[in-house]
C-alpha cells in the first residue's frame, strides 16, 4: 500500500513539473490559462497558481480516496476529477462575472451617453464612472482613472481597461471611445444610447432564457452526480468494494466515467447560449 501511494504521489508530481517545462505546450496553454483568469477577474492569480493547485488537490483527494476505498481506479478517477475542479471554478467564476457586468453594461453606457452630451472630456467620463457607474464595473473603471492620472496616456489606460473587463461589449465601447478620440465625431452620444438599448433587448431575451433552462440544468447535474454519490457509499463497505478491485470492475468504472463526462459536456453544449466573441481582444 504504501509503495502505490509513493508511485501515484510520485506520477503526480512528475506531470505538475512537465507541465511547466515542456516546450511544446508550455506557450499556448499559459496564453489560454491567462484568458480564463481574466475573464474570472482573479487579479492575483497566475497559470502556476493555477496548474499548482490542480496537482496538490489531485494529489490529497486521490490518496484520501486510496486511504478511504482501497479501490486504486477509484483514487484514480477522483485524483482526475479533483484536478478539473480548479478550472471548473474558474469558468464558473467567469460565467457569473459575465452574467454581472453584462447586466451592468446598459447603465454604464447611459452614463457615459450623458456625460458626452453634457461637454465631458473622454477621460473625465470614463473616470467618472468610477463613482457613479454601476458597483460591478466600478473596481475597473478606478484603475483606469488611477492609471491615467499616472501616465496621461489615454491610449495605454484603454488597453489596460480592456484587459481587465474582458468583455465584448467592453470591446466595443472602448472601440467607440478610442475612435472618437482619435478622429473625432459627433455622433458618438447617439450611438452608445443605441448600443444601450439593444444591450437592454439582448439582457431581457437571455434573461428568459436562462431561467426556463435553469431547472434542466440543475436536474441534469443531479442525474450525473447521484451514481457517483451512491458508488462512494457503497465502497465504504469491503464486500461490495472487492467487487470493483478486479481488472474488470475497473474498466467499467474507467467506461462509466468516460460516459458521465461526455453526458454532461453535451448536455452543457446543447444548452450553452451563444455568446459574442472577443474580435477586437
Amino acid at each position: 500500500m504504501g509503495a502505490l501511494i509513493g508511485l501515484c504521489v510520485s506520477i503526480g508530481v512528475l506531470l505538475v513539473v512537465m507541465s511547466f517545462s515542456h516546450p511544446a505546450y508550455r506557450r499556448p496553454r499559459r496564453g489560454r490559462m491567462q484568458t480564463m483568469i481574466d475573464e474570472a477577474a482573479l487579479t492575483h492569480a497566475t497559470p502556476g497558481t493555477v496548474i499548482s493547485a490542480a496537482g496538490v488537490g489531485a494529489l490529497i483527494c486521490g490518496a484520501c480516496a486510496l486511504l478511504v476505498t482501497s479501490i486504486p481506479i477509484v483514487a484514480l478517477i477522483t485524483a482526475v476529477a479533483a484536478a478539473l475542479l480548479p478550472f471548473a471554478i474558474l469558468r464558473r467564476r467567469a460565467r457569473r462575472r459575465a452574467r454581472a457586468v453584462r447586466g451592468a453594461w446598459p447603465e454604464a453606457v447611459d452614463a457615459l451617453a450623458s456625460a458626452v452630451r453634457a461637454g465631458m472630456s473622454l477621460p473625465e467620463a470614463l473616470s467618472d464612472l468610477a463613482a457613479r457607474g454601476p458597483a460591478a464595473l466600478r473596481p475597473a473603471f478606478a484603475r483606469f482613472a488611477s492609471e491615467y492620472r499616472v501616465s496621461g496616456s489615454f491610449g495605454a489606460s484603454l488597453d489596460s481597461l480592456q484587459r481587465a473587463l474582458a468583455d465584448p461589449v467592453a470591446d466595443r465601447v472602448i472601440a467607440s471611445m478610442r475612435i472618437a478620440r482619435e478622429v473625432g465625431g459627433t455622433d458618438l452620444g447617439l450611438v452608445l444610447r443605441t448600443l444601450s438599448s439593444l444591450l437592454r433587448s439582448d439582457m431581457r431575451t437571455r434573461g428568459e432564457i436562462e431561467a426556463r433552462q435553469s431547472w434542466t440544468v440543475s436536474a441534469a447535474r443531479l442525474a450525473v452526480a447521484a451514481p457517483w454519490v451512491t458508488l462512494a457509499l457503497l465502497c465504504t463497505r469491503p464486500e461490495a468494494a472487492s467487487a470493483y478491485r478486479s481488472a474488470l470492475g475497473a474498466i467499467i468504472l474507467v467506461i462509466a466515467a468516460a460516459l458521465t463526462l461526455l453526458a454532461y459536456r453535451v448536455m452543457l453544449l446543447i444548452g450553452r447560449l451563444p455568446s459574442e466573441p472577443r474580435t477586437l481582444a
